[in-house]
């Protein structure tokens, strides 16, 4: 008979989200030194080139000033607290980042650039990565999966094997409490937390109790 193993979860969790849509690759192949690199180094959380591809797609009207501008607001840090700027880029993803630029008369205008396209939502880019691996501050961790919209991180899945008394929910919160502490990044645009040993599982935002 053949033993229950957490990895079965993890495909499982895989197989459900491609039926829904979500785009799968294999974290080891988009990693920084991978055959399809999707980020310049392993402390890069977010997905850069899909985020700026997705950006550039959905405000046609904009110009790249414009873009880069807005960007630069989602790539840059304001401050160390997480929870403040998990906060704050909650802000941008939801209403829209303001920003100022040239029209093409040379006046100075003010537009809003979108990251995710709420209108068409088949327009965003969805994908799933599974034990994508974040190194800061010389922390390396391995999340079993990662859901990202637009490049963007918004969903992280820790998942324990059922068959195992050891490897709760529980366990699977701490460890993304541990997560949090340790790597930071991954969390600025988090939008759930999910932790399942394939049987049970539970929902929560990043500040959510067990």
């Amino acid at each position: 008979m053949t033993s229950f193993r957490e990895d079965h979860v993890e495909l499982a969790g895989i197989e459900t989200l491609k039926s829904l849509g979500w785009q799968y690759l294999p974290s080891g192949a988009v990693a920084p030194d991978g055959a399809a690199p999707q980020r310049a180094s392993f402390s890069d959380a977010i997905l850069v080139p899909r985020l700026q591809r997705a950006v550039a797609a959905i405000n046609p009207a904009m110009p790249e000033e414009a873009i880069a501008d807005a960007l630069k607001q989602v790539l840059t840090s304001e401050t160390h607290n997480l929870i403040e700027e998990n906060r704050r880029l909650h802000r941008l993803i939801t209403d829209g980042i303001d920003v100022d630029y040239r029209a093409s008369n040379g006046r100075i205008v003010g537009g809003k650039v979108w990251l995710i396209d709420f209108d068409n939502l088949d327009g965003n880019d969805w994908l799933v990565l599974n034990q994508f691996t974040v190194i800061e501050a010389r922390h390396n961790r391995r999340p079993d999966m990662v859901c990202f919209v637009n490049g963007l991180p918004l969903a992280v899945l820790e998942l324990k094997n059922p068959a195992d008394e050891n490897a709760t929910l529980t366990s699977a919160f701490n460890q993304l409490q541990t997560y949090k502490a340790e790597i930071p990044a991954l969390f600025r645009t988090n939008a759930v937390l999910i932790t399942s040993d394939g049987i049970e599982a539970r929902i929560g935002s990043l500040t959510a109790n067990e």
